[in-house]
């Protein structure tokens, strides 16, 4: 199966994809993965979401057929943040500039983003390109390669398009976060004796009135609704993390309550957004660690998601096992 690089073709599987030293302008390749990018993007169209693809320049026969699409994509330089690589490519290769992406799966050697813009939103192409077209999910995926990323088009497609906003909790919050809590998908994973208001009002209340200076609460809204809650703090702040030996870290707990958004890639959004928009502005730390359950398997592919690493397991409460992931902010956002 035909895959791809910045400029060069090969026919090799993606997954013995032997990559070249330089781009096709000279350019070293990151060393490290990930070592491309490539963002989704897509507008509203009639019947649905339409995604942009773009077609390969004619650079001999392995560009001539109608296959050779893809998504806005490109090699990372070495030593390149992950975020600004992509919206690089995105800039050099389609002319979008000034929006947002957010992260769809930064776990392997092509960090995938996604991005949406407006209707009538203009396409510059360079000169490795000479045509783009939008097209529904369907056939955009059957035309774009490498095979990994198109796949990806069809978990972006089940995202629906919502703003995350993050406030401070209050403590006219604490009755609707006890009853989120109390969810069979959020339950298990959250300390048995912060469950009940009262437990809540104890656990929680001197933090929202400001009389903890380590930890934050935040309640998460789309469209005015809350969907979640998230928690940010100083490890060093928390002789109960001491173990970790990280202490100009920041720790993070997330939950996305609402169970009408689960299994549609929300989670991955939400995370991203808390990441870029709160931690990355109102910190001046370089890490993030979170630690949940070994058997939480759906948080720890969220936190793979969005570039996390499993650094070590810890031993927590009762003897639950956890897993220390590792996020390198100035890796992912310069």
């Amino acid at each position: 199966m035909p895959g791809w690089d910045d400029g060069v073709m090969t026919s090799v599987p993606e997954d013995s994809r032997v990559w070249p030293a330089v781009r096709y302008d000279g350019q070293p390749v990151a060393e490290d993965d990930p070592r491309a990018t490539t963002v989704v993007v897509r507008r509203p169209g009639t019947t649905g979401w339409e995604y942009l693809v773009l077609h390969r320049a004619h650079e001999g026969p392995d560009y001539a057929g109608d296959w050779a699409w893809t998504a806005p994509a490109g090699a990372r330089l070495p030593g390149e943040p992950i975020e600004p690589a992509a919206l690089r490519e995105l800039a050099e290769e389609s002319g979008i500039v000034d929006v947002a992406i957010w992260a769809v799966d930064l776990s392997s050697e092509c960090a995938v983003f996604a991005a949406e813009v407006e209707p009538d939103q203009e396409v510059v192409l360079d000169a490795e390109h000479d045509r783009y077209e939008w097209l529904p999910v369907d056939e955009a995926v059957a035309r774009m390669l490498p095979a990994s990323v198109a796949e990806q088009v069809r978990g972006v497609d089940l995202v629906p398009s919502v703003r995350f906003r993050f406030r401070p909790m209050t403590l006219d919050d604490l009755p609707a976060v006890a009853e989120r809590l109390s969810q069979p998908h959020v339950r298990p994973w959250f300390d048995p004796q912060t469950h009940t208001l009262e437990q809540l009002q104890q656990r929680y209340g001197d933090r929202i009135r400001g009389e903890s200076a380590t930890t934050r609460m935040w309640v998460v809204e789309v469209d005015g609704s809350p969907v979640g809650q998230v928690q940010d703090y100083r490890v060093g702040d928390e002789p109960d993390f001491a173990e970790i030996n990280l202490p100009d870290a920041v720790g993070i707990d997330y939950a996305l309550t609402d169970p009408g958004l689960i299994g549609h890639g929300l989670g991955t959004r939400m995370l991203w957004r808390f990441l870029r928009d709160v931690i990355w502005v109102d910190y001046d730390a370089t890490q993030v660690v979170a630690a949940p359950a070994v058997d939480n398997i759906a948080s720890l592919r969220t936190l793979e998601k969005v570039g996390f690493v499993a650094d070590r397991q810890l031993e927590g409460p009762g003897s639950t096992r956890h897993v220390l992931s590792v996020l390198d902010l100035t890796r992912l956002f310069g």
